[in-house]
């Protein structure tokens, strides 16, 4: 097949969700911005989120305490500039999103502008919202910006596969840096060359590492992968947060009911059984015997207590309750939980919401500064992609779309600032496919993608064991040997791109977390369960590490 001519740019946005967006309309004034996004526009994270964004938004609350209360659920690993740029920077991301049109919920009083509820971890209300559906308000909003633009162009279907870089231009001593990245067209199966004079990776997470997840299916890791084989430093890896209240349903395995129900009062309570009728419905609340914040406390406390309780009793789930606050609050609050719920046959409104942990959000992946550079020139990084700093050892509820939208600018800042390389003149050498044929058997991806992900969540999950982890070591180096022989065989498809960014993120978990000798913050290792003097992060590099 004849290679398409390639497609150029003068930056590349891998992630169409709030940090991409946000990046694009920053920089298209001036810039030909192109945003891909490897299925749907609308497909990503950005949407899922349902909680809100932390800002400092009213009288009596203070930069101060934001801070101080995401250093507090960071276990101390956090970095303090960052932070304080982030939090520093909120008030004027909300509204900015406002001026785009986001219906943030209108206070209740004349002197409150928004409504503004409380999240684990926050000493204050400060969280801004969309009823229980914030995530997809935003992403509506500046998807909407981004489509009237002329100077961006937004490519669906196109599943990044690797960054281009200095060793794929066809002249020699060509500057390191990065030049775009090859992407599979899914419609016509081809591998095409997306160029730009600077690339910025905004693709999410990695969380369907893991068997349960609150994310889509998609949060596959595919930045960090791509950026750790370009020669990036990752860091962090080890701190995957867990969502405490992930919906215990045989059909829905991935619906999220948000931390905002316990903010605003909903308590977990175990299972107990009838002895008379055999139903088993809500009994004692336990967070008290594991933290004085109880419900409210961050969301590793609360995701270990509920492990525990499951362990030590052999129950499948336990139970979040909000039957006391009253249907009307129920309903005003949470609609698009009720209505979902509801369908599933669950009322929360008078019955209790059967509840498990589940993977939800990764604070480590490409190092950056504070700017979104990566450690490749012309390669940034913004949003759970990135380890900026800002999350330490656990992310703070609603702190994550806030990341995005700051970071989204702070890059695209530093994009106009700079210089940038022309694309037109360099010799991109299009995608290889000589040596290849068409898979025979593509259940090799599907039974690996299984395991994979089975003993990530049994071996590397909530609660580990150096021999847990010396367990998965074993595990993941055998499917990293078979990947990489099939996918050197045979022609790209999406679900092999995705296994291969999994395979490699697993293994970058698996040793960040056997590196890190304590426990601290979203790791717990029962061997080694005292939490260090001084905290340090968790730096891999690629060349030391091959």
């Amino acid at each position: 097949m004849a290679s398409a001519a390639p497609l150029e740019f003068d930056v590349v946005i891998v992630g169409s969700g709030a940090a991409g967006l946000t990046c694009a309309l920053n920089l298209a004034e001036t810039k030909r911005v192109a945003v891909l996004s490897k299925g749907d526009i609308s497909a990503g994270s950005t949407a899922w989120a349902q909680g809100g964004i932390a800002a400092v938004l009213e009288p009596g609350d203070t930069f101060e305490s934001h801070i101080d209360d995401t250093m507090d659920a960071g276990a101390g690993l956090n970095d303090r500039q960052t932070v304080e740029f982030v939090v520093e920077n909120a008030p004027e991301a909300i509204e900015r999103l406002a001026e785009l049109g986001v219906p943030f919920n209108p206070g209740e009083t004349v002197s409150e502008r928004w409504h503004l509820t409380r999240e684990g971890g926050h000493s204050a209300r400060r969280i801004v919202h969309v009823d229980d559906a914030t995530g997809w308000a935003v992403q509506e909003a500046l998807e909407r910006a981004a489509s009237a633009h002329p100077n961006i162009t937004l490519l669906p279907d196109l599943v990044a596969i690797d960054l281009i870089t200095e060793r794929h231009v066809e002249a020699k001593g060509a500057p390191r840096g990065c030049r775009g990245i090859y992407a599979l067209r899914r419609s016509k199966r081809r591998v095409e060359r997306i160029l730009g004079g600077a690339t910025v990776l905004a693709t999410g997470g990695a969380s369907r590492v893991y068997q349960y997840s609150t994310n889509p299916n998609g949060s596959t890791g595919d930045g960090i992968a791509m950026a750790w084989r370009a020669g990036c430093r990752v860091a962090n890896m080890e701190f995957n947060q867990f969502h405490p209240t992930c919906l215990y349903h045989p059909a829905v395995r991935n619906f999220l009911i948000t931390e905002a129900m316990r903010g605003e009062g909903a308590h977990l309570r175990l299972p107990e059984k009838d002895e008379t009728t055999g139903a088993v419905t809500a009994g004692d609340r336990f967070m008290h015997r594991f933290d004085e914040r109880e419900e409210l406390a961050p969301r590793d406390i609360v995701a270990r207590a509920i492990d525990h309780e499951m362990k030590r009793l052999g129950i499948d789930h336990v139970f979040l309750d909000a039957r006391h606050l009253g249907q009307d609050f129920v309903e005003e609050h949470f609609p698009t939980i009720t209505t979902r719920l509801r369908q599933l046959g669950i009322d929360p409104a008078t019955q209790p919401i059967p509840v498990v942990p589940a993977a939800h959000y990764s604070c480590g992946g490409v190092m950056v500064d504070r700017h979104g550079r990566s450690d490749l020139p012309h390669l940034y990084a913004i949003g759970e992609v990135s380890m900026s700093g800002l999350h330490g050892a656990n992310r703070m509820a609603s702190n994550s779309l806030l990341e995005c939208l700051v970071y989204g600018q702070a890059a695209a800042d530093d994009i106009l600032r700079s210089e940038l390389p022309e694309v037109s003149a360099q010799k991109v050498r299009p995608w290889d496919e000589s040596r290849v044929t068409d898979a025979d058997e593509l259940v090799v991806i599907s039974h690996n993608w299984a395991e994979l992900r089975r003993f990530m969540w049994d071996y590397v999950g909530i609660v580990r064991t150096d021999k847990r982890l010396d367990r998965a070591r074993h595990r993941v180096r055998l499917l990293t040997s078979e990947i990489e022989e099939f996918y050197g065989n045979f022609r790209v498809t999406p679900d092999l791109v995705e296994l291969r960014n999994l395979v490699t993120v697993a293994e970058l978990i698996i040793k960040s977390a056997k590196l890190r000798r304590e426990s601290r913050g979203l790791h717990y290792n029962v061997n080694v369960p005292d939490t260090l003097p001084v905290a340090a992060d968790t730096i891999l590099s690629y060349k030391r590490a091959r």
